[in-house]
């Protein structure tokens, strides 16, 4: 299996999760063959940029022939890191920081998020199952725990001082749900999700999609009382 040439660009890293949940659609259905060209006309991409996509999991597809459906479901997962289950903390316990600890969806991604925390005392104790701890708890779990990977979850306000805080103890990695863009050390990688930029795309799509309805819409007749 050969390796991917240098890093690979964050457009392809976000279309990879795409193929694999088509993929898995269609080995239930009882496919083991699948071609660029198959993928591309039901994700709406050309079959020149999914076989690229593809070339970063090192599976070699056979000309005329495609893939081994399988054989590429799980190249996918293991490029992907979700073979196996990273563990994370998340700190941030408030609306947000509850829904995420409520889906159980992550796991099937690879991610398991086993605890959180927040400075204010919950009265539950947990949420989803997940225990939630002081901040003052953070550092020494951590490290016990082994964590390195961390979801942000806090105001914006808070956002960069929390983020230092995680970092000093530990965590190399941060899911940032926060719209703040953190200043970190470059050897931390931080994934921004930012709800604003997606929410702002929906909406301006909606808009035009209202203004061309407006502008095919049969004018009034004058002369009709």
């Amino acid at each position: 299996m050969a390796t991917h040439p240098g890093p690979v660009p964050a457009p392809t890293l976000r279309r990879l999760p795409s193929y694999l949940r088509l993929l898995r659609s269609w080995q239930a259905e009882g496919r083991t063959g699948v071609s660029c060209t198959h993928l591309a006309d039901a994700l709406g991409q050309t079959a020149t940029q999914v076989r690229k996509d593809l070339a970063c999991t090192g599976v070699i597809g056979r000309p005329k022939v495609g893939y081994d459906l399988p054989e590429l479901a799980v190249a996918i997962e293991k490029f992907l890191g979700w073979s196996k289950t990273n563990e994370a903390f998340l700190v941030g316990a408030g609306h947000l920081g509850t829904a995420l600890l409520s889906y159980s969806g992550f796991k099937a991604h690879g991610l398991d998020i086993v605890a959180a925390f927040d400075i204010a005392p919950n009265p539950r104790g947990e949420i989803g199952g997940k225990q939630i701890f002081p901040m003052s708890k953070l550092a020494d779990l951590v490290r016990r725990m082994g964590i390195h990977l961390g979801v942000l979850a806090v105001p914006e306000a808070a956002a960069h001082d929390v983020a230092q805080t995680m970092i000093a103890a530990g965590i190399d990695a941060i899911w940032n749900f926060t719209p703040a863009r953190l200043l970190v050390a470059p050897n931390i990688i931080v994934e921004n999700v930012d709800l604003a930029q997606s929410l702002a795309v929906l909406s301006h799509k909606l808009a035009e999609k209202r203004a061309q309805r407006w502008q095919v819409a049969p004018s009034p007749d004058p002369t009709h009382t």
